[in-house]
């Protein structure tokens, strides 16, 4: 396995990684170890800010991963991003035990509230954290099985598969708006308290969570690099490109949709379950098929087919939207938003990190071929062999 994503990473991956790490280090320590109003101390609302950039490009990862490598258009991951946080979210409500409004140690506060008499038997469990941590996964794991495996068995491709994936998540976005779903309805999940034993609030546990971020980002961005340069990754390629003549030469087309697209919400889901505890909240909004399109928005920014544009995009699209909806352009987001995906589309096709690339690999070219030309020239040799 080493060996694997020591072959998968090139020199752009590898300092991807390192700036990763680095954020994920210095950035926790600036905001514990130095005084707050020296000029390089984080604050630790920017530690929450940045950390939920993280989550965002950990989605966007994942939607590179299948859009951008084997061609399944979701605009539906949002759904996995909010289950993986639910799910998080149920374990944090547990925590909080009597020092609830109500006082009541097993039922939360809106169940108390809405009149519940005892806890519905699927938040059995919650109050065990590897139990949480396991549903992160295995919910949004199992409906995007079953969601694929029927989708895919019939051979819904295309724009039609974009539609079904939007309605699934605007079912569950009118499920969880429920009261009697048992999920808090419209207000959701919140004021948690604590986290594995500590104060959820804490600076310490802010930076924690932070660093958690950027550790599960490397290992999505490696696991990701380990599919897409494996010989499954030509297959994903393959399929995106011709997939009637991929399934002619004899594969089996759906099983690979069906394991990349599965990979891909447990990763939305893993995100989704980082960001809940640096938020402190978790509604059914999170569903809204808005937010899923604008994690497309993005990957295609970023540049899609590149992993690393996906993360990039992620994080320069939340910066810009949280910086102009603070602001007198509040209103005017979502129209920049739109100008934006236009603009990108028109003029950079490719995305940043594509366009970068496209211009990178041919002026590297040009300059190898100059070097070998001064170096023969040097050594008499008129015209270089450059197979050589």
């Amino acid at each position: 396995m080493p060996h694997v994503l020591t072959r998968s990473l090139d020199r752009s991956a590898t300092v991807f990684l390192i700036v990763v790490a680095a954020c994920g280090v210095l950035i926790p320590l600036s905001n514990l170890l130095l005084p707050a109003g020296s000029l390089f101390q984080v604050p630790t609302y920017l530690v929450s800010l940045f950390g939920k950039y993280v989550c965002y490009a950990i989605l966007a990862l994942a939607i590179d991963l299948i859009w951008g490598y084997c061609g399944i258009l979701s605009l539906g991951h949002g759904a996995f991003f909010a289950l993986g946080g639910y799910a998080m979210g149920m374990y944090l409500m547990r925590q909080i035990g009597s020092r609830g409004v109500y006082g009541n140690s097993i039922l939360p506060d809106f169940m108390v509230f809405l009149n519940y008499p005892k806890l519905p038997w699927y938040w059995h469990g919650f109050d065990m954290f590897w139990f949480a941590a396991l549903m992160v996964i295995v919910v949004p794991g199992l409906l995007a099985f079953c969601f694929g495996w029927l989708a895919f068995r019939s051979r819904v491709t295309g724009v039609y598969l974009s539609i079904i994936t939007q309605a699934m998540t605007y079912a569950l976005l009118l499920a969880f708006f429920r009261n009697d779903f048992g999920f808090g309805g419209n207000n959701g999940l919140t004021d948690f308290k604590d986290i594995l034993g500590f104060n959820i609030q804490a600076d310490g546990t802010r930076a924690a969570l932070f660093a958690l971020s950027c550790l599960a980002l490397i290992v999505g961005f490696l696991i990701c690099r380990a599919v897409v340069t494996s010989k499954l990754g030509k297959v994903l390629i393959a399929i995106r490109d011709a997939e009637s003549r991929t399934r002619f030469l004899g594969y089996r087309v759906e099983s690979y949709k069906l394991f990349v697209f599965t990979l891909s919400a447990c990763m939305a889901g893993v995100a989704g379950a980082l960001y809940v505890p640096q938020v402190g909240i978790i509604n059914p909004g999170e569903f809204a098929p808005g937010n899923s399109i604008e994690a497309v928005i993005w990957v295609a920014v970023g540049g899609r087919g590149t992993l690393i544009g996906a993360a990039l995009g992620a994080v320069v699209v939340n910066y810009a939207k949280t910086y102009f909806t603070s602001g007198p352009l509040a209103p005017y987001w979502l129209f920049m938003l739109g100008a934006m995906f236009i603009l990108v589309t028109l003029l950079l096709p490719k995305g940043i990190i594509g366009t970068f690339n496209a211009w990178w690999e041919p002026w590297k070219a040009r300059r190898l071929t100059a070097n070998a030309v001064s170096a023969a020239r040097e050594d008499g040799v008129s015209e270089p062999n450059m197979a050589e």
